[in-house]
């Protein structure tokens, strides 16, 4: 293994058509089949930088930004912005391509979270990055940011867990559009 990789080597691209039966009942490419060539970029990219097996350990939002049309050429772009020990955040960008009229749109921006894992089935070290542009040194700053945020949110998340009282829960379901009916 390699102590150090650049991001360039790692990076990769994953093109298909979009064809009728990935398509949803409104006619437009069901979202899971976007989810899941997502999955499968982030895993070659991660896996060409590690050397080997990754899993996906979370992904981010995901949002949608334009629809993806049947016909369309989607193409998705990843690569390394980050690396922990055994971690690293790939960063994927989708872009469908209308092939009569050679429209582009940008429909969707994520961040999954890989694990490397060796054979002992246990998470693996991983390379170092080697950042040769401003792109890819903001891309790893960002992604400290998005790791703390990150952090933040499961720590504001476990605190709305806690148990609410009745009286809490009717205050804070005032306005909203509901029924109490108990």
């Amino acid at each position: 293994m390699q102590d150090f990789k650049a991001v360039q080597d790692s990076q990769t691209t994953l093109t298909e058509l979009m064809i009728p039966s990935y398509s949803n009942f409104g006619g437009k490419i069901h979202g899971g089949i976007i989810l899941s060539l997502m999955d499968k970029v982030a895993y070659v990219c991660a896996a060409k930088h590690s050397d080997g097996y990754c899993i996906t350990a979370s992904i981010d939002v995901v949002d949608f930004l334009a629809p993806v049309e049947v016909g369309d050429l989607v193409s998705l772009m990843a690569s390394v912005n980050y690396v922990g020990n055994t971690s690293m955040i790939i960063g994927i960008r989708v872009i469908s391509e209308n092939l009569k009229t050679q429209v582009k749109k940008h429909t969707n921006t994520s961040y999954f979270t890989m694990v490397a894992i060796g054979d002992d089935h246990k998470p693996k070290v991983v390379p170092g990055l080697i950042l040769k542009s401003a792109d890819d040194v903001r891309r790893f700053a960002q992604s400290l940011n998005r790791k703390k945020l990150k952090a933040n949110y499961k720590k504001d998340e476990a605190s709305i867990k806690d148990d609410y009282t009745d009286a809490q829960c009717v205050t804070l379901l005032k306005g909203e559009r509901c029924q109490i009916s108990l």
